[in-house]
């Protein structure tokens, strides 16, 4: 029968897993490689009966290392610390994040991994090449590439060569270099945060709501705040500024949505936009849709809405090719 000293490295884990039973085991063994389970299996039987005193503090270790590494997750290494050392105390502390970033291998400059390479580029490129070779020592191979080779020449060869000479940095350094570079970050996100927002941004998100937040939101604006309120609307299409477009556009408009949508749009506005969209219809077919929205009978306002949306959608999207032309702010566009 094992003791408590004479458990390390797999046969911890095939403890836990003799601990943990067949059903909780066998859903973390899915979770392994075909080596490990191996491994583990062969540890499992060789163990046999483990004592109770053991498997209590392989579990109690186990608890530990996952409330370690949820730290780590939520603030960083220094977080765990600070919070482990008010539980368990210093020496308990140090001793479970020492074995628990032995098994992590936390990467420096992680944060930076999640980063597109053209960001980390603007963000770096002004460093000195010796806090460029370091950080791209630790980026994945592909985003290192891809920054490097969109370094000028000179700082390109100079970053590339000491990159290759880099032997082993202290890991103070590397720590100094992290919160540095972590707090310029920081920094640069609070400055770019004051470009975000705004009139323009706000009616980008309004353009993509239902169309019931959408007048929600306008009339609450108008109450509170006309004038910006009427700024908004300068800057966004509503269903009912069809009317504000030219033939042609309509025409293009009407080829794109579906009959079915129209009838049912057109049931919820006023007679102009409804005669907007008949006259630039052929007979035959603005009599169709006459027939088709009577033959609806009552319909509902959330369904009324859905359909105005769609189009408005359609509307928005050959705006954006450039296939329409849509007037805003009472500017008149210029066509050459």
């Amino acid at each position: 029968m094992p003791g408590k000293g004479d458990l390390t490295g797999v046969k911890k884990a095939a403890a836990l897993l003799i601990a943990l039973g067949p059903d909780v085991s066998a859903q973390i063994m899915r979770q392994l490689s075909e080596e490990e389970i191996e491994k583990l299996t062969l540890e499992i039987a060789n163990l046999g009966k483990i004592d109770p005193e053991v498997r209590d503090k392989v579990l109690e270790e186990f608890y530990q290392m996952a409330i370690a590494q949820d730290y780590i997750v939520q603030g960083g290494l220094e977080y765990a610390r600070q919070i482990l050392e008010k539980a368990l105390g210093t020496q308990k502390a140090l001793e479970i994040l020492e074995r628990l970033t032995a098994t992590l291998q936390i990467t420096p400059f992680e944060f930076m991994r999640k980063m597109d390479p053209k960001q980390i580029l603007s963000f770096i490129q002004d460093e000195h090449p010796q806090t460029i070779a370091l950080i791209l020592s630790y980026l994945t191979p592909e985003q290192a590439a891809t920054i490097l080779s969109s370094l000028p020449p000179e700082l390109m060869t100079e970053v590339a060569m000491r990159i290759a000479t880099i032997d082993r940095t202290s890991p103070d350094v590397i720590r100094k270099v992290e919160d540095i570079l972590e707090k310029k970050l920081a920094l640069l996100a609070t400055q770019e945060s004051t470009n975000v927002g705004g009139v323009k941004h706000f009616v980008e998100i309004l353009n993509r709501v239902d169309r019931n937040t959408e007048k929600a939101v306008l009339e609450y604006l108008e109450s509170e705040d006309p004038e910006l309120a009427e700024e908004v609307k300068k800057q966004m299409f509503l269903f009912e500024d069809i009317v504000m477009l030219d033939d042609r556009s309509v025409q293009r408009i009407l080829r794109e949505v579906d009959s079915k949508d129209l009838a049912l749009a057109l049931k919820g506005t006023n007679e102009e936009v409804k005669q907007k969209i008949f006259k630039n219809m052929s007979s035959r077919a603005a009599q169709m849709l006459k027939e088709d929205m009577e033959f609806m009978g009552p319909v509902r306002v959330r369904d009324v809405e859905q359909a105005q949306q769609k189009i408005v959608s359609i509307i928005r999207r050959l705006d954006e090719a450039g296939e329409i032309i849509i007037s805003r702010g009472g500017e008149e566009e210029l066509i050459v």
